[in-house]
Order: C-alpha cells, then structure tokens, then sequence
C-alpha cells in the first residue's frame, strides 16, 4: 500500500515537473517569436511592433510584419514540430537514439518526390500551373512513404530489429540522394540553384499560402501522435512485454511510421531537407522529461519549434541582406551533437 503511494506521488510529481517545464519552453518560443520579428535587415523596436500590431504602425512596417516575417515565424514553428515530433516517433518505433528521418532516408525520399514534381509539371512549361504548390506536400509525403516501404522491406527477415532497419535506412538515403541529383542536372541552372537552395533547408521564400499547406497535416497527425504516445512507451519495454500486454507490434510500427512519415514529408515540402532536428529535439527532450512518450513528445515539439525559430533568426540576421540557409545553421549545431551521440550512446 505504502509503495503504492509512493509510485502515485512520483507520477503527480513528474506529471508537474513536465507540465510547468513545457510551458516554460512555450513562453520561451514565444520570446523567441517577439524577438525574431523585430530582427532582421530593417529592425524594428518593440514599440514599432505594438503600434503595427494595434494598427497604428506604417504601411511599410505593416507590409514587413504581416507579409514577411509573421508567416515565416508560423511556418518556422510548424516545421520545427513536424519533424521533431517525426523524430520522435522514428527514435521510438526503432528503439535507436540515432533514428532521424533526415539519417536514414525519409528526407531524401521526400525531396527526391518533390523536386522531380516540380521538374516534371515545370517541363517545356513558360508558365508552371496553378495548382503546382498545392500538391507539393502530397508528392513529399509519396516519396517519403516510397522511402519508408523500401527500407521496411529490405529491412524485413522474418521481422524487423531496429538496428536493420537504421543501417537499411542509412544505404536507402545514399540512393535517393543520387537519385535526386540525377533529376538536378537535368534542370536548367536556374532551377538548379532553387532546388539546391531550397534542399539544403530553406524557409526564405515563406508565405501564409504556404503555412496554409502546411497546417492540415500538422493538425492532424500531431495529435495522431500524441494519441499512440502510450503505444510508444510500451514498445520500449521490450516486444516480447509490449506482445504480452496486447499491443500488435507490427501493425502499430506501421501505423506510428506512417504517422512519422507524414509530418516529416510535408515538412519537408515546406522547408526542405533540414537535417538533426528530429534527432537534437528529442534527445533534448528526453534529458529534460525522461522517455515516457507523453511527456517526451509535446516537449520535443516545442523543442524542435525553439531550434527552428532561433535557427531561421540567426540564419537572416549574421550577414543580413544575404541569407544562410536555416539547414546550414541547424547542421553546425546537429553535427557535433550527432558525432557527440556516436561516441557516447550505448549499443
């Protein structure tokens, strides 16, 4: 009885402590939000912000907050969550901290789908068709499905281990990438350098348009997330516990990786290929709340959306008027602590 309550007192206390710490990391994106909006080329102060936000700003500080920065900002955000949370997912349904969409081929299915998209309705075409945005999301999320079945089927030996399935991952995301640049040197130079931009991690060409591509899937497969949370955590007890406790292994790795793989393709047909964030969020995450999934997935959201904002502030402001793509600044931070993991995680 006595263990009993105690076990209650440690579960209400690490509920707490996981509540507060994830609305801490709220009001810290949301500085963050304040601070990216008044950054940039043309600076605004706080009260240039206020007065825009109340309407009695200037049509230029309107045009630069409303059209410019803001969708940015949300698309950051929504990006940053969609692939953490994918990561998240994809570290759980492998049991293996190096999982990352962007390491073992989901990423590169995605963009493969996606610019050979673009090159095939742009082909011999002055004008690209309307439409041709709108279907970029869908043709990620082919691509990375594509990607998802080929590793699950060459992984697959009367079952599927995790470590299989991240070194399948790892050769799957070598020939797609090839494959990718076949499709690249077959455009014109200036469809080149686009997609090389836009591949390497960008969300400089932002527009509410494209925020409202990418919504849908993020209100809707984040709480699909969320909701096969449980499912996660008990997968980590073992298959041979999960089985005895009712869970029907595979047929729940393919529903979470589907899960996994459609946040991270339309994320990628928003952003690109910006690598280590489904990777750093949930490590991150999983230093600060444990690797209960209910806990671990809302934090590594807003994690991922934290690394993507303050990424994409640093990435317009260092060497403002010019750019650096957001992909490059997260990959200067992802790679030491990827090569870090490597040394450290155990096998």
């Amino acid at each position: 009885m006595e263990r009993s309550k105690q076990s209650s007192h440690y579960k209400d206390k690490a509920f707490k402590r996981s509540t507060w710490l994830l609305l801490f990391l709220i009001c810290l994106l949301g500085v963050l939000v304040m601070v990216s909006l008044a950054s940039g080329y043309m600076a605004l102060t706080p009260t240039e912000i206020w007065l825009t936000v109340t309407g009695a700003g200037t049509a230029s500080h309107e045009l630069l907050l409303y059209q410019f920065r803001l969708p940015r900002i949300v698309l950051a955000v929504l990006v940053g969550t969609g692939m953490a949370t994918a990561g998240a997912i994809f570290q759980g349904v492998t049991q293996n901290g190096l999982a990352d969409p962007g390491i073992i081929g989901i990423h590169s299915g995605s963009g493969f789908f996606a610019v050979l998209y673009l090159y095939l309705l742009t082909l011999n075409q002055d004008q690209p068709p309307v439409w041709l945005n709108a279907g970029l999301p869908f043709a990620a999320f082919i691509g990375g499905i594509s990607a998802a079945v080929l590793i699950y089927v060459l992984a697959w030996k009367e079952g599927v281990t995790p470590i299989r399935l991240i070194l399948v991952g790892i050769g799957v995301n070598a020939g797609f990438s090839a494959a990718l640049l076949l499709v690249q040197l077959r455009m014109s130079e200036s469809d080149f350098n686009r997609a090389l931009i836009w591949l390497s991690g960008s969300i400089w060409n932002a527009s509410w348009a494209a925020v409202l591509r990418l919504l849908p899937w993020i209100l809707i497969f984040i709480p699909l997330s969320l909701y096969k949370a449980r499912v996660l955590s008990v997968m980590q007890l073992g298959e041979e516990m999960a089985v005895g406790l009712g869970t029907a292994i595979e047929k729940e790795r393919i529903k979470l990786l589907t899960i996994g793989v459609a946040l991270s393709a339309a994320s990628v047909s928003a952003a690109g290929g910006i690598a280590f964030v489904g990777l750093i969020a949930p490590h991150l995450a999983r230093r600060l709340v444990g690797g209960k999934f209910q806990r671990l997935i809302p934090v590594s959201a807003v994690t991922g959306a934290i690394l993507i904002v303050l990424s994409d502030t640093l990435a317009r402001t260092i060497l403002a008027p010019s750019e650096i793509p957001v992909g490059l600044i997260v990959s200067v931070i992802g790679a030491p602590y990827f090569i870090y993991l490597l040394i450290t995680i155990k096998d």
